[in-house]
């Protein structure tokens, strides 16, 4: 039955206590078989994380629950992030920070327009955030720096949240969802995967989960599939965003394994960026296709992009056994269930102007 308790807290009860969390989640989030064309029947599984938070879907609120949570001990009253112009990570932090009293800010870089892009930048205004056009990454770093000064002399004690929801505490959500799947498999839901794919923007989701993976005793292999060419991680920061969160597990409870993760523990497939970021793909557009005919909602930017490397793959016979795809997309209509409808024109003109 779906649970707040978590993976991470069943394996190590010592963390139940030492890690502020605001509990969003009903996990562990189903795992089905995908029966894509070109695949063998019982091959393909996909995690149902779309499914995995009443108020938003995806992988964001794995992350956002320690995040919130530390906002909520430290007395903050406003988060600030940034991201894309249609930033999933921006909607879903604005709409659980709503849920708990917090305000959210904003500051966003250009990105191609698509429907998705303009639906999302309605949607930030509906539940209430304050939106920042800061064009690109060094205009939105500076404009970061003006919003803190001000939120901290407004006496909001404001929190940074890093683009993404990426941080050695915010990983921790994806750590126990490798746990997580650790107990499904155990627990005769699915074999245990020879490979599982997962989307890849800033790179914390996968970190997670290489590590949750490691301390589950799980062999799987984590494909990250890049999707994002701002500022994209290595392996070398990956496996460094890794140790940091085991670093921060330990000093909670240091008979924790000392997992530590190698360079060469992390695959990127790079093969699905296309123009960069945002930018949909033919390949991307067929595989969300595919999957909508399976009963499976994905977009182009994110999910399709990560399902597309799995099809190419199949069709070079290159998926060496059971394999898993790790659906981040939030599948919850959160325009239905918005405070209020809000319109493009309440946006700042610079994005209006990009819009027309």
């Amino acid at each position: 039955m779906p649970s707040s308790e978590l993976a991470l807290e069943r394996k190590f009860p010592k963390l139940a206590t030492g890690l502020a969390r605001c509990a969003f989640l009903d996990v562990p989030t189903p795992v089905e078989t995908l029966a894509l064309e070109g695949i063998a029947p019982g091959q393909l599984f996909v995690k149902r994380d779309d499914r995995c938070c009443r108020l938003y879907g995806g992988n964001k609120p794995r992350k956002l629950e320690f995040v919130i949570g530390q906002a909520l001990e430290r007395g903050t009253r406003r988060l600030v992030t940034t991201g894309g112009l249609g930033t999933n990570h921006g909607l879903a932090t604005t709409i659980l920070a709503r849920e708990v009293g917090l305000a959210t800010t904003l500051v966003l870089v250009d990105q191609p327009i698509t429907p998705g892009v303009r639906e999302s930048l309605r949607l930030f205004l509906s539940y209430g955030a304050e939106v920042i056009h800061g064009r690109n990454v060094p205009g939105a770093a500076a404009a970061v720096v003006r919003v803190l000064l001000r939120a901290t002399l407004a006496g909001e004690r404001p929190q940074l949240v890093p683009s993404g929801g990426s941080s050695s505490r915010a990983n921790l959500g994806f750590v126990s969802a490798g746990l997580e799947l650790g107990e499904q498999v155990k627990a005769g839901e699915l074999p245990e995967p020879r490979e599982l794919y997962v989307a890849v923007g800033t790179g914390g989701t996968l970190a997670g989960l290489a590590l949750g993976l490691r301390l589950a005793g799980l062999s799987t292999r984590v494909v990250g599939v890049r999707v994002s060419d701002i500022l994209p991680p290595s392996p070398r920061r990956l496996a460094k965003a890794s140790d940091a969160a085991l670093g921060r597990l330990r000093r909670i409870d240091p008979g924790i394994p000392a997992a530590k993760m190698s360079v060469s523990g992390f695959d990127l497939a790079l093969g699905q960026l296309g123009d960069g970021y945002g930018a949909a793909t033919p390949e991307a557009e067929s595989a969300v296709r595919a999957a909508a005919k399976c009963g499976l909602d994905l977009e182009t930017t994110y999910t399709g992009k990560c399902l597309a490397e799995i099809v190419a793959r199949a069709g070079r016979n290159e998926l060496p056994g059971p394999t898993l795809f790790w659906n981040t997309y939030n599948a919850l209509d959160v325009a239905a269930q918005a405070p209020r409808r809000a319109e493009i024109d309440e946006l700042p003109a610079s994005i209006r102007r990009l819009l027309q």
